[in-house]
């Protein structure tokens, strides 16, 4: 079970304990989460979507810096995957890595992952929480808004979208699901959303083994444009979890009672973080996870905070989710009506310091009315009375003849 999270990598902890405390009180080792036959299949799958939805966000985003949450972006997804129908669900199962495995347990496993997680180590603070927001009126069925809330405890509310303060409504409750660390997702709502998946991941935790303060000094950093620049640079000599390879050094740094912990991956010399990226598959991960030996290493991490702002539905796309964003998309399981999937933004904020890492992301999932038009009866187009009539090239436009009857002769 020692592999259960590496996808939690992503989903970094943070502390507020004062530097000057007489006593260090090292809390006892957390106790592995035992999971019943069958849903330890699901973790693999999901810390398979975790790296896939990585390099394909790496990609295709254009920033220097890019943090996401893979476990929140997971949520929200499987929380739209329960309204999905035919080919448009098969497509989010195989984006989700879902296959071969039941409705029942797939739900089970985010239940238990909501359940268990947040209270494995009683000195990190990580919440989960999710929402539903639907138009007021809009005619949701009551069976995936029931699956909503006995397996991932939504919060489920109707909402005038229509009045401006719907915005706040939902912003607020993303702030407060965060700690204030996103206090706004959204900057408006369009006139044909019908709803609103929301999920919120908090999660603060201490070092197990602090960097002292003033051991942090100004030191240089080489960006990926070759630049140096300036950073604090924290430093210690301890004992971590080590392990080195051709393509990288890799550091194990535990929070709290060692449930969480920061895995650093450090490319050698010679290689990017994006060669790392493609070398690692989740076998060669859980290869390096598994022979990991205690060693003395001279630490240097600098501190340093990072948001990200990212729209999620190009890389899901290539990752084969593709129906879910067309006029071809089938969500008959949320309601008899024509719906799509037009937005899913990733907002993430983390600050790493001497103390800790505090992190938080939002992943919310916009579902509209497509645009498949209403049907028309059948036009009748009866000339029996006078009319005009032009003739024209087509590819310019240009009129060869005008005319008009004014009465037409039997001949």
């Amino acid at each position: 079970m020692k592999n259960l999270f590496p996808l939690l990598i992503v989903l970094l902890s943070v502390s507020c304990t004062s530097q000057n405390d007489p006593i260090i009180q090292v809390p006892k080792d957390a106790e592995a989460i035992v999971l019943r036959v069958g849903l330890e299949k699901r973790v693999t799958q999901d810390n398979e979507f975790a790296f896939d939805l990585f390099r394909k966000t790496f990609a295709d985003s254009k920033e220097t810096n890019v943090f996401i949450s893979p476990l929140s972006v997971s949520i929200a997804l499987g929380m739209a995957w329960n309204g999905a129908n035919g080919a448009t669900k098969t497509e989010m199962e195989t984006a989700l890595k879902m296959s071969g495995m039941s409705i029942a347990d797939i739900n089970d496993y985010y239940k238990v992952m909501q359940t268990t997680l947040p209270g494995i180590d009683p000195t990190t603070k990580l919440s989960i929480a999710n929402s539903l927001w639907y138009r007021t009126g809009f005619p949701v069925k009551t069976d995936f808004l029931k699956v909503n809330t006995d397996y991932f405890n939504a919060y489920v509310k109707e909402l005038d979208f229509s009045k401006a303060w719907a915005v706040d409504t939902i912003n607020n409750w993303c702030s407060l699901k965060t700690n204030k660390m996103i206090p706004k997702v959204l900057s408006e709502i369009q006139d044909n959303v019908v709803m609103y998946i929301a999920n919120a991941v908090y999660f603060k935790g201490i070092w197990r083994k602090k960097f002292e303060k003033a051991n942090t000094n100004e030191a240089n950093f080489t960006n990926e444009l070759g630049n140096s620049v300036k950073v604090n640079m924290m430093y210690q000599n301890d004992t971590f979890a080590y392990t080195s390879d051709a393509y990288a050094q890799y550091l194990d740094m535990p929070y709290g009672n060692k449930a969480f912990s920061m895995t650093v991956i450090l490319p050698t010399d010679g290689k990017t973080t994006n060669d790392v990226l493609n070398y690692l598959t989740l076998d060669k991960w859980n290869s390096i996870l598994q022979n990991m030996p205690s060693n003395e290493v001279e630490v240097y991490f600098p501190r340093f905070k990072n948001k990200n702002e990212l729209e999620l539905i190009a890389p899901l796309k290539n990752m084969g989710m593709k129906l879910a964003f067309n006029d071809s998309a089938d969500f008959t399981n949320i309601a008899d009506a024509n719906l799509l999937i037009s937005m899913i933004k990733h907002v993430t904020n983390i600050e790493v310091t001497e103390e800790g890492t505090e992190a938080a992301a939002v992943t919310i999932i916009g579902i509209r009315l497509t645009s498949m038009p209403i049907e028309q009866p059948t036009p009748i187009f009866r000339v029996n009375k006078p009319f005009m009539y032009v003739i024209r090239e087509k590819s310019t436009g240009v009129i060869l003849f005008i005319g008009k009857m004014g009465n037409v002769e039997k001949f």
